[in-house]
């Protein structure tokens, strides 16, 4: 049986590879997906067979109550709501791994050897680290907490202090392990989880869950190792290691310091010199125009690029976007999409959206190989984004976001912004995109805004028919 259960957990490991490899590009994502998704079914298959067990009673109850609770969240949460789906995901897995680590210890105490008291020790730290950063950033995400940064004297030096300490008890662990010590490691990750995501801002939560991600991966290779698993500890190196990658690649991709946003008060959304003070004085200077006209702009485009943000996520326009791309390359226009890898809460949101709403992979283009394209493009469509098309980015060395890569759709010949205001994004900075002349700004709700422009394009077009 042992060796059925060995072959079941290589199978796992190595679909959970392959299922990793593939998600690096647009068009196998979905493949990739479906090769975890099997991979997980073989690695609890694998264990439900571990001579370990002697009663599946307990284990049927949570596999019920468990399918139950996820597929009830699959379900019903809304694909604005995926970033704060995922959070409570880290959170609870974090939980679960800390959960073992205490099991572990209260089975074994000092009678467990220095391997597997050390990784008891780093499961459990990394676990209520997790669980309690997590439900953190699910409260910043959902305004629950406060977006912005909240900070105090020498928070940076305690959280090292924390850190230090709790390395030192799980040190003390190995040498004469006591409760108190163990309990204590237990204390200090669940603070520390607090401490490490409260000073971060609303605008580098993608990097944050990216870095939840690696926490939770991190936590439970250490309980692969706690349990001589051998599936547990390739997953979870595999999830901590992307992870970790992933919020790197975030933190260029913003241009911030990795090491500050896993540390520092970043991203603050109130305070900075440029932020926004009240809607009036944008909405004075700036050009806002009706459907009418964005209709009337869009009729002598030949080539569009649209611009998807977080504010296309909230109400939920997807579809709506969809449908007006179909209506143009029905007059013939050719319609991109510019996807910033950080639009909206969460790496590749914008993606996920999209192809929600079957949106050709091949219409999808990355910052990198889209922003060249903006000068000889006729009307960018802005849909509920703002610091990633913010020219400040590039114009304002005082700037919170100066220096972050953004998408270059100032250099359109004419812009249309859908927005319901022009209150600012996540940085909370004034954006001055809106202020220029060539830019229409087209307030309300982006899908019923979007809607309506395309009732009107395909009414334009049974006339010109």
């Amino acid at each position: 049986m042992n060796t059925i259960v060995q072959l079941l957990y290589l199978g796992a490991s190595t679909l959970f590879i392959l299922g990793l490899g593939a998600m690096n590009k647009t068009e196998s994502a979905r493949r990739g997906v479906q090769l975890a998704e099997i991979g997980m079914l073989l690695a609890v298959v694998g264990t439900l067979l571990h001579h370990e067990i002697v009663e599946y009673h307990w284990i049927v109850i949570s596999i019920v109550v468990g399918a139950g609770i996820g597929t009830a969240m699959g379900l019903f949460i809304p694909m604005v709501k995926m970033p704060e789906r995922i959070a409570l995901s880290h959170a609870f897995g974090g939980l679960a791994v800390a959960l073992v680590g205490v099991s572990e210890y209260l089975r074994h105490g000092a009678d467990a050897s220095a391997l597997t008291m050390t990784a008891v020790g780093f499961e459990v730290f990394l676990g209520a680290l997790t669980f309690t950063g997590s439900l953190i950033a699910f409260g910043k995400l959902q305004g629950m907490v406060p977006g912005r940064p909240v900070t105090w004297p020498l928070h940076n030096v305690g959280n090292l202090i924390a850190v230090v300490a709790a390395l030192a008890l799980i040190t003390s662990l190995v040498i004469a392990p006591t409760p108190a010590a163990f309990y204590a490691v237990l204390a200090l990750g669940t603070l520390v989880g607090i401490t490490l995501v409260l000073p971060i801002g609303g605008a580098d939560m993608p990097v944050v869950i990216c870095l939840l991600n690696a926490y939770a991966g991190l936590a439970a290779s250490a309980t692969g190792f706690a349990l001589g698993n051998n599936v547990l500890i390739i997953c979870g190196a595999l999830d901590g290691g992307s992870g970790l990658l992933l919020g790197m690649m975030m933190s260029k991709a913003m241009n911030r310091s990795f090491r500050d946003v896993m540390f520092g008060a970043t991203g603050s959304s109130a305070g900075a010199a440029v932020t926004v003070g009240s809607a009036a004085p944008a909405a004075t200077a700036a050009n806002v125009g009706t459907i009418d006209d964005a209709a009337e702009v869009l009729r002598a485009a030949r080539s569009v690029i649209i611009v998807p943000g977080y504010g296309m996520a909230v109400s939920q326009a997807q579809h709506a976007v969809r449908d007006l791309a179909g209506a143009l390359a029905a007059a013939g226009v050719e319609v991109r999409y510019a996807i910033h890898p950080v639009a909206g809460r969460m790496p590749g949101h914008m993606n996920v959206l999209l192809a929600e709403a079957s949106v050709p992979y091949e219409q999808l283009f990355d910052l990198d190989s889209i922003n060249d394209e903006f000068a000889a493009t006729d009307v960018a469509v802005v849909v509920g984004a703002s610091d990633v098309v913010n020219p400040a980015a590039r114009t304002q060395p005082s700037s919170p976001i100066f220096g972050m890569p953004v998408l270059a759709v100032e250099q359109a010949r004419s812009t249309i912004v859908f927005k319901r205001s022009f209150s600012p994004g996540f940085a909370g900075v004034e954006n001055e995109l809106f202020l220029r002349p060539a830019t229409m700004m087209v307030l309300g709700d982006a899908k019923k805004s979007i809607l309506a422009l395309t009732h009107a394009l395909k009414d334009e077009l049974k006339l010109a028919a």
